[in-house]
């Protein structure tokens, strides 16, 4: 059979409130979620044997292939499908990793809907849902790869009419891990971040048909709740949103994840454009992307 492809593409949290850490040391999380154009590019060649390889300009950041979101989904499905078809995966890695953009959570994400083209299995089959869940908070939203609120530990998905925008996503190259960043928050378990306050000033997101400046306006006013703990975790964050903030024609820059990507949003591509060279010229060993999020 010919190989299949499928596009991972990085994931943008254009918000992100922590609610809380629940009992059982998992934290509540409330994010706007969007998607850009660049992307890992995964592809699989069905055959008896499940395996793995990875190339591209990022290939020497991965790790442990065994241990690759990719296989582990993988693994997972199989042991809920019987006759699952596998074969061989080949992850052409462009994306950073460990850098708030989901890039391995897109990649096994990838990764499952090849398997449910290999094997004619619905993209919504509750098995898939469920290794999705099991295996990474990021994995569900990355699935459908397309713009929504995220909610609870990343299982609760609402599709949400936002319009495309410019946009210039930042990584300085250095790895933070997640868990540092929340261990940074210090949460206790059973403890709320968010009060009553806190919800009823609730961002109300724009209704169907608005356009992008009504959203830029309205997101533009959020938050993300990770950004002051990794700021600690890694300081160079900082110098990476002094950067964004002082782009021509930025309307807001924020951090997204746990970092250390950041973000800014403008009105044209022409102007994101403009900034992403003036940024590349300044920091020629900054990562930067200059796109679309939708």
């Amino acid at each position: 059979m010919a190989a299949l492809i499928e596009k991972a593409r990085a994931k943008v949290n254009l918000t992100l409130r922590v609610l809380g850490r629940r009992t059982d040391g998992y934290h509540d999380l409330e994010s706007l979620v969007a998607f850009a154009d660049c992307a890992d590019i995964l592809s699989l060649t069905p055959g008896p044997e499940l395996a793995l390889s990875v190339t591209g300009p990022r290939a020497g950041e991965c790790g442990d292939v065994s241990d690759n979101l990719v296989m582990r989904v993988s693994r997972a499905l199989a042991e809920r499908v019987e006759g699952l078809q596998t074969g061989r995966f080949t992850l052409d890695k462009y994306l950073p990793v460990a850098a708030g953009i989901g890039g391995g959570s897109a990649d096994a994400a990838a990764a499952l809907r090849l398997l449910a083209r290999a094997n004619n299995l619905d993209l919504n089959d509750e098995r898939i849902a469920e290794v999705a869940r099991e295996t990474g908070a990021d994995i569900p939203v990355c699935v459908a790869s397309a713009a929504c609120l995220m909610a609870g530990v990343g299982e609760e998905l609402t599709p949400l009419p936002l319009p495309a925008m410019h946009a210039v996503m930042v990584n300085p190259r250095v790895a933070v891990a997640t868990r540092d960043v929340f261990s940074a928050l210090g949460l206790s378990n059973g403890e709320l971040l968010v009060g009553a306050t806190d919800v009823i000033q609730a961002l109300q997101w724009p209704e169907d048909g608005a356009g992008p400046g009504e959203w830029i306006e309205v997101v533009g006013s959020g938050i993300n709740d990770l950004e002051k703990p990794a700021l600690e975790v890694q300081p160079l964050i900082g110098d990476v949103l002094e950067a964004l903030r002082a782009a021509e024609g930025a309307q807001f820059s924020r951090m997204s994840g746990s970092g250390a990507t950041c973000f800014a949003i403008f009105e044209t591509a022409a102007a994101a454009q403009k900034a992403a060279a003036v940024i590349q010229l300044q920091h020629p060993g900054w990562w930067v992307h200059a796109g679309v999020l939708s």
